[in-house]
Order: C-alpha cells, then sequence, then structure tokens
C-alpha cells in the first residue's frame, strides 16, 4: 500500500509528465472547447494520426486527467478536471512558500536600506 503523501507525489508527477508534452496539452485544449470527442474527430484537428491521438489519449487517462466513456462503437473522450487537483494543491504550496520567502528577502533588504539611511 502507497502511503498518502507518497501518492500524492505519484500523481503531481504522472500529471506534469503528461502536460510536458505540447500535443497532449493541445488535446486538453481541444476537449475543453469541444466538451467530448472521439480519437478520430481530435485527429482531424491535429496533424498527428488518430493511433498517435490514441497513445495520448491514453497517458491523459493515466495521469487522471481525461476520461473515456464509450457510446456504441466509439469511445468519447472528455475531461477530468478532479485530475489537476494534486497538482493545484502542490503548486499553490510551492508557490506559499515562494512568497514567504520572497517576503523574508524583501524585509532584509529594507532594513538593510533603512539602517543604511
Amino acid at each position: 500500500m502507497i502511503a498518502e503523501p507518497d501518492r500524492a507525489v505519484e500523481e503531481v508527477g504522472s500529471v506534469l509528465g503528461a502536460l510536458a508534452d505540447p500535443t497532449r496539452r493541445r488535446l486538453l485544449d481541444l476537449l475543453a472547447a469541444l466538451g467530448a470527442a472521439t480519437a478520430t474527430t481530435l485527429a482531424g484537428r491535429l496533424p498527428v494520426s488518430r493511433q498517435a491521438i490514441v497513445k495520448h489519449l491514453a497517458v491523459l487517462d493515466a495521469a487522471g486527467l481525461v476520461v473515456g466513456n464509450r457510446v456504441g462503437r466509439e469511445v468519447r473522450y472528455s475531461l477530468r478536471p478532479a485530475g489537476l487537483d494534486a497538482t493545484t494543491r502542490w503548486m499553490s504550496s510551492l508557490a506559499a512558500d515562494w512568497d514567504r520567502r520572497l517576503a523574508a528577502i524583501k524585509r532584509v533588504a529594507e532594513a538593510a536600506e533603512h539602517d543604511l539611511t
């Protein structure tokens, strides 16, 4: 069993790895605009083969960013916004840490400037 902090680290790594590819980011943009689409529809909008689109969608699905729902013979993919939750929390925490550090640097710089005057 994976400990909860380790699971979050894995989720963040999976999401960031999936988002590292520009084609996958474009797929997410298209799904956001279309709501849901098949791999064939998505391939028609990108200069990438349907087979490549299916592989990219599998990576996005494994990262929890999209979900595929079978409708008859087709699989319609849509966004799964909750897949970004762990990454959003991690990035917010990281940003808060940097804000605290920058505020401390600012205080030191202002104190040094005040001491010089």
